[in-house]
């Protein structure tokens, strides 16, 4: 795999995307910022899949007239991982609208969005 393919700069950019999403996670006190690191950090992991998923020369998974169920192995990419980052992509995007939510009971709960503020559960 050459560094300048198009697979080796996908996955550079999906690990740089989970280090700002950990970064982001672990450093910041505001929760809108903890969920937006939560975001950046789930879209790198979405990433980093179809690029490992990615294979030269292969078409989309579907049965025609170029390809005939003989040659099917040997000329289609695998669905799994396509099937796999969009399943992904929907749970996060149900998990950051309940993230969301949550914080907006929070925020009318405290007037405030800072994680310091919430104390309450703390043992």
């Amino acid at each position: 795999m050459n560094f300048f393919s198009v697979q080796g700069i996908s996955l550079t950019i999906g690990f740089i995307l989970i280090l700002i999403g950990l970064w982001g996670i672990l450093t910041q006190r505001n929760l809108i910022r903890i969920i937006i690191g939560f975001t950046i950090f789930n879209n790198g992991v979405n990433l980093i899949i179809v690029a490992l998923a990615y294979m030269k020369g292969r078409t989309a998974p579907i049965i025609d007239q170029v390809v005939t169920r003989t040659d099917a192995v040997d000329k289609v990419a695998d669905p799994i991982p396509q099937a796999l980052v969009l399943t992904a992509i929907v749970i996060g995007v149900g998990v950051t609208a309940v993230m969301l939510s949550y914080t907006l009971r929070m925020y009318r709960a405290k007037h405030s969005l800072e994680i310091n503020v919430f104390t309450e559960s703390k043992w």
